[in-house]
């Protein structure tokens, strides 16, 4: 038997899917155009899960929150502020490559006892430990690369950047030690705000020292807590497909710890988010598109998201999550962007 082939039969058998019902982000997935890859890429790339890239999505969207806050901010130009974004999305390539990786590389022995998650590259036996780890290095090489290319000295850089690696190097254990993995998450992702604000020339907060005035933007802070209990939603939701499993295996999550009564804290979430939202865009003079299209376009989505999923059936709480995070990244980068946008043209 070729055993590249059993890779890819293997993959496609499994995935991705819970009791027979496709949910989409297994890490295990070969159709579309993975079905036209040398069969040896197949787990790197599902290592890596660039099919579909979610996972980069999530991560980018902080980033051009924070650019495009900034942007408003300093009244930036148009050309910064896209050159900058093009800088973010690598930046973030790398970042997504190097996370997923080491993610499924700790998680390895807990994927192996959870069903949708049981036949990705690792755990099936597809890219070795070392090779992963090997890859991951890789990766962070390139994220590297591009944090070195930020307006201010490399050293300034990676200490702004030091919280995001920490928690991401800490995340994959967070499940193990706390019920509340998606806050340690969300502060990772949400860190992508103070990195995008960075990129644009801006620090969010002041040097803390002796004899040294700690400063913090509001406006930034305020959106940075909102991104986070964002995350926390939307990966509350993702985390009641593997809830059965999780309970079994002896896995630790806000749907584990809710159960039942994860819908009560959704809406908590979702509440302090929106009201975030608001203070964030009046401390900082932000106008009616903002709140109109950011405000009142998350608190839809998300009111939508909480009121229509049933947790109970995989198949709704994936299409929840891979169609909820779509609608709000895009509202509040809509919002953001449309501000932008009217205050050059009231400065021209």
């Amino acid at each position: 038997m070729n055993p590249k082939k059993n890779h890819r039969e293997t993959a496609h058998a499994s995935n991705g899917s819970v009791q027979g019902k496709k949910v989409g982000y297994g890490g295990n997935d070969s159709s579309g155009w993975l079905a036209h890859l040398p069969d040896s890429w197949i787990p790197y790339v599902q290592l890596a899960r660039l099919s579909p890239p979610a996972g980069l999505c999530l991560i980018y969207f902080p980033h051009v929150f924070g650019i495009l806050h900034a942007a408003i901010l300093q009244k930036s130009s148009l050309s910064q502020v896209l050159s900058t974004s093009a800088l973010m999305l690598g930046g973030s390539f790398f970042v997504s490559n190097a996370i997923h990786i080491w993610n499924d590389l700790i998680d390895a022995p807990l994927d192996a006892l959870v069903e949708r998650t049981s036949k990705r590259p690792i755990p099936r036996g597809a890219v070795s430990k070392p090779a992963a780890l090997v890859f991951t290095a890789t990766q962070a090489v390139g994220a590297g690369i591009f944090l070195s290319s930020l307006p201010y000295p490399v050293d300034q850089s990676a200490l702004y950047a030091l919280p995001s690696m920490l928690t991401w190097f800490y995340y994959p254990w967070a499940k193990r030690h706390t019920s509340c993995p998606q806050f340690v998450l969300g502060f990772a992702l949400a860190w992508g705000i103070i990195m995008g604000s960075l990129s644009m020339g801006i620090k969010p907060f002041g040097p803390l020292g002796y004899g040294v005035k700690p400063r913090v933007d509001i406006s930034t802070l305020c959106l940075f807590l909102a991104c986070i209990f964002w995350t926390m939603i939307y990966d509350t939701v993702y985390a009641h497909l593997d809830l059965k499993d999780d309970i079994k295996a002896g896995i630790k999550s806000l749907a584990v710890l809710y159960r039942d009564q994860t819908k009560g804290l959704l809406w908590k979430l979702l509440g302090l988010m929106t009201a975030l939202l608001i203070v964030g865009g009046t401390s900082s003079g932000l106008g009616v598109f903002y709140f109109v299209i950011a405000v009142g376009g998350t608190a839809t989505s998300l009111g939508l998201l909480v009121a229509k999923v049933d947790l109970h059936d995989s198949e709704s709480c994936w299409w929840w999550f891979s169609n909820g995070f779509w609608s709000v990244g895009g509202s509040i980068t809509g919002g953001l962007l449309a501000e932008y946008l009217y205050q050059r043209t009231v400065k021209i």
